[in-house]
């Protein structure tokens, strides 16, 4: 039994094949998906493909570097988004320095509605940081993160900063980065990170691990990912696959495993 933390099912090359989708994670033992919200455009497309099966949930957000919405997120319009029984987290949310040229404040602010928000609604974060982790931690703990918790999506930072980011009580996820052969200091971070502050996700349909690096990703390939952190700790892959399911539903508490 595995769960995908963080996939983007209503994105087209998902989206258009979601049966498939379903049937392929179920034939790789991944029976639950978490769906995440990256605007408010397409939040309604995120939260109708929540609603279409059972076993899958989303989030209600908007990324650091997203524009296209032309205007911010207020904290109410993300209450009534959250309000959802779908919904069980807030984001994707946090910084991304990497693209962004000039003035980040409105990056800054668009987080702490999210956080308010989160904390308002008492469901967990999901936060993605890309050079931008001081920042990150620092309106994180600025506003309070720490009282609904959440998870640091596809990390790639520093050992230092898990830390720093299980110190607020979040939990770290292994994209499938991880099984990249150049990712040296992310596998000594997946061999460092306690089993019960561990997810594990795809980011699909970008991010796929080897052995379909390249190649459009999937929920299903979360085996792969959940595989290599077992090989990297020399411990069983049912192990992996327990705890992470495990602490998933821990986190999300408005999910139910169906």
């Amino acid at each position: 039994m595995l769960v995908d933390s963080h996939c983007h099912l209503d994105f087209p090359e998902l989206r258009a094949d979601l049966a498939g989708v379903m049937s392929r994670m179920g034939d790789n033992g991944v029976t639950h998906a978490l769906t995440i919200s990256t605007t408010l455009e397409t939040f309604p497309a995120v939260r109708e493909v929540a609603r279409s099966q059972s076993n899958l949930w989303c989030t209600a957000g908007v990324h650091p570097d997203e524009r296209r919405d032309g205007r911010e997120a207020t904290l109410d319009e993300l209450l009534a988004m959250a309000s959802d029984e779908k919904v069980v987290g807030i984001g994707e949310t946090g910084l991304d320095y990497y693209r962004v040229e000039g003035d980040t404040e409105w990056q800054r602010e668009r987080f702490r509605t999210h956080i308010r928000a989160a904390r308002r609604c008492s469901k967990p974060l999901v936060i993605h940081t890309r050079a931008a982790a001081e920042d990150t931690l620092r309106i994180m703990k600025e506003e309070g993160a720490e009282e609904v918790g959440g998870v640091m999506h596809c990390f790639t930072e520093t050992w230092d900063v898990a830390q720093a980011a299980m110190a607020q009580g979040f939990f770290i996820s292994f994209s499938g980065i991880v099984t990249f052969k150049n990712a040296v200091d992310l596998k000594d971070v997946a061999k460092r990170v306690p089993l019960d502050r561990m997810l594990v996700e795809t980011d699909s349909p970008y991010l796929a691990p080897v052995p379909h690096r390249g190649k459009p990703n999937q929920p299903a390939f979360v085996k792969h990912v959940a595989e290599e952190v077992a090989k990297l700790r020399g411990i069983p892959f049912d192990e992996v696959a327990a705890a992470t399911t495990r602490n998933f539903f821990g986190l999300f508490r408005h999910a139910r495993a169906a």
